[in-house]
């Protein structure tokens, strides 16, 4: 339940584009643009194998990309989350079949929701 309200946070009508400020400058030190941290995500969203999940964090004083399997979260792992994408095919399947790629680039490029992200980093 935690990581689908989080998820529900992570995404907003008309989403994705640029970063507020603050975020962007803290991707742009741990990724080096904004569209390789786009990558770096996408790319763990896809090598998810089966269910689970792919998260941007902060992980002390850096941005990283992980991913999770099946309910588990980086909380468990004491990296604080600042936006999720579900990866579970029940997320997708209806819409996108069994094009994972197609719905992932979807929810970076059009729902993902920044604002969130720049609060999460407080």
């Amino acid at each position: 339940m935690w990581n689908h309200t989080f998820y529900w946070r992570s995404l907003k009508p008309k989403g994705g584009g640029e970063p507020p400020a603050e975020l962007k400058k803290k991707i742009e030190a741990s990724f080096g643009t904004v569209d390789a941290c786009r990558k770096e995500w996408s790319a763990a969203a896809m090598a998810q194998f089966g269910s689970g999940w792919a998260w941007l964090v902060l992980d002390g004083d850096n941005l990283k990309v992980v991913k999770t399997a099946n309910a588990d979260l980086p909380l468990t792992r004491g990296i604080k989350p600042l936006l999720t994408i579900d990866v579970w095919e029940h997320a997708y399947y209806l819409d996108y079949q069994n094009r994972r790629a197609d719905y992932v680039n979807a929810v970076i490029d059009k729902l993902i929701n920044w604002s969130f992200a720049a609060e999460n980093l407080g």
